[in-house]
């Protein structure tokens, strides 16, 4: 026997959803992200676990995002690191700093299979990126290794770009770059270290460089550091003809002080 489905009409379709929404939430209250102490909305974060978490806000780098002292005055500033050694994408954001509540949520994500944490974030990251966002821009993440990504079954990197471009209304290509031999994990080494182990790792996808060439990109990975894997991603980008790299992270590891 073929059913057909009851037609409501809108408005009541709206208070019956509400009213499920309200009866689930009485059994199930919503909880803070981090630490699971009950808060009034979902995927937010308790008082005491939003205080231990950074958000790169203010006055920051045009290059990385990293927080810088001083008012924001509507003028490009960098910092030091950016200043020492130029980045080969044009402007840059990030949604936190790398420490505290921050670093433990982006484990989580990164390590914990808590990709349920992706929602939330890509929210961060949208409202960090507001300032180098433009139409037009195409969305792709820093790729993963094939192995590494067989032992991980998920590239963090792409879940947030995925939805950062949902939100933001723009293109996205999960796959226009790949890591064509696997490298040592950068944990440890030296910005020279670093920037060595990477170089030539990244190039466009064979079959997606035509979507490359005279496109402005926005690359998004979850954390940066020296910025070298960003730098081998832009670089594989602007070889094959993009006309400009933007780049955006969750966390940026910031000196202290």
């Amino acid at each position: 026997m073929i059913t057909k489905p009851i037609a409501f009409g809108g408005g009541l379709q709206s208070r019956l959803l509400r009213l499920g929404q309200s009866a689930l939430r009485q059994v199930f209250p919503p909880q803070c992200i981090s630490c699971g102490a009950r808060v009034d909305r979902e995927f937010a974060l308790c008082g005491p676990c939003w205080r231990e978490t950074h958000f790169a806000m203010g006055l920051v780098c045009d290059g990385c995002g990293t927080p810088l002292p001083g008012q924001d005055e509507g003028r490009p500033e960098h910092c030091d690191d950016c200043l020492a050694a130029p980045r080969p994408w044009t402007r840059g954001r990030s949604a936190l700093v790398y420490r505290d509540n921050g670093r433990r949520l982006v484990l989580a994500l990164k390590h914990g299979d808590r990709l349920d944490l992706a929602r939330p974030m890509a929210d961060w990251m949208l409202r960090a990126a507001a300032p180098i966002l433009s139409p037009g821009l195409m969305v792709a993440p820093v790729p993963l290794h094939r192995w590494r990504l067989f032992r991980r079954r998920y590239n963090q990197s792409a879940h947030l770009s995925s939805r950062l471009a949902r939100l933001a209304g723009l293109d996205h290509c999960p796959d226009l770059l790949l890591r064509r031999h696997a490298t040592c994990s950068q944990e440890g080494r030296s910005r020279a270290d670093r920037f060595e182990n990477v170089d030539g790792a990244i190039i466009p996808h064979p079959r997606r460089a035509d979507q490359l060439a005279g496109r402005r990109i926005l690359l998004v990975d979850d954390v940066m550091t020296s910025g070298a894997t960003l730098a081998a991603a832009t670089e594989a980008c602007l070889m094959a003809g993009a006309a400009e790299v933007r780049v955006l992270v969750l966390a940026r590891v910031a000196k202290d002080g």
